[in-house]
């Protein structure tokens, strides 16, 4: 059976990482899995957890940029980013240093690999007792929706992974920025860190496209069971309406204020709560796609991929 540890239970969470075990712990953007990325074997282990493709790469989570820099090269706009947005919700792609202790399967055989540097006062109290990088995904089953609480990572893993460390809800609720500095600036993955606070720092990004180098890039992700139906005026019958705004007949509402930040740190938990046999889909609302809001729409375009 899974643990579910106390949020300051941060010892034992270490004990289990360092032993080879894996343990899903809070961030301010959802719950991750973590795992020593320095050890093949639980590396390997967050895989099976998850039953997730391998060509697929994982984050790696460090405690602060010093740590970050001892696996990968910065240059100046790594430098400034992260100055600017470290601890906080934006993954950085770049190059490996040659004698990197992080398994090549954290990377899928990259010569690259995703950092981040979270902003949760238990994530990096844990990643500074552990002492080691640890790769940490989102919590769930490969292409399901994102935890934002240790009850919804309790659904999915229980009895495949050691222990759960319960800080409560986290804060964003949508995976990190994901920006891509091996090459041109590139967005791969839209997130809380916007573009246009990305460029404002280092110019002009590149059009994503190309080889998954990153988390979150497959068409179909962060997908309910139920069909999604987007842009929706209102339900049609049998589904569940997820509302944005003033919705009076929304069966949820991520925001009835109509503020993207809140529908973004409810937009999971609110699919989750509606993925029920009861309804035939759920259909949701126009989403404006500015600011975070283009994060929110990129979740939903590929939960509703392929259906």
């Amino acid at each position: 059976m899974t643990e579910l540890l106390k949020a300051n239970d941060i010892s034992r969470a270490a004990e289990l990482l360092r032993a080879g075990e894996l343990v899903a712990f809070p961030t301010e953007t959802v719950y991750g899995l973590g795992g020593d990325a320095t050890n093949d074997r639980a590396v390997a282990a967050i895989f099976a957890a998850k039953e997730r493709p391998k060509f697929n790469p994982l984050i790696v989570h460090l405690p602060d940029a010093e740590a970050a820099r001892r696996i990968v090269s910065f240059d100046a706009r790594a430098d400034a980013l992260a100055k600017k947005f470290w601890p906080g919700p934006l993954t950085l792609v770049l190059p490996r240093h040659a004698d990197c202790s992080v398994s090549l399967l954290a990377g899928a055989g990259l010569d690259s690999l995703a950092v981040r540097v979270p902003a949760h006062p238990v994530a990096r109290e844990l990643l500074r007792a552990v002492g080691r990088p640890i790769a940490a995904p989102s919590a769930n089953r490969s292409g399901r929706l994102s935890p934002t609480a240790a009850a919804h990572v309790m659904m999915e893993l229980d009895g495949r992974i050691a222990a759960v460390l319960d800080a409560g809800p986290c804060a964003v609720g949508l995976e990190s920025t994901v920006l891509d500095l091996t090459g041109a600036a590139t967005m791969l993955r839209p997130g809380a860190i916007t573009e246009e606070q990305l460029s404002a720092i280092i110019g002009p990004l590149a059009a994503s496209g190309g080889a998954i180098r990153s988390p979150g890039m497959l068409a179909q992700h962060y997908a309910p069971a139920l069909p999604l139906r987007l842009n929706a005026t209102s339900a049609r019958p049998g589904e569940a309406l997820l509302g944005f705004g003033p919705a009076k007949d929304a069966t949820l509402n991520l925001s009835p204020r109509s503020d993207l930040v809140e529908a973004a740190s409810h937009l999971f938990a609110h699919l989750r709560a509606l993925d029920l046999p009861q309804y035939s889909g759920i259909a949701v609302m126009p989403i404006p796609d500015t600011g975070i809001g283009a994060a929110i729409n990129d979740r939903l375009r590929r939960g509703a991929a392929g259906r």
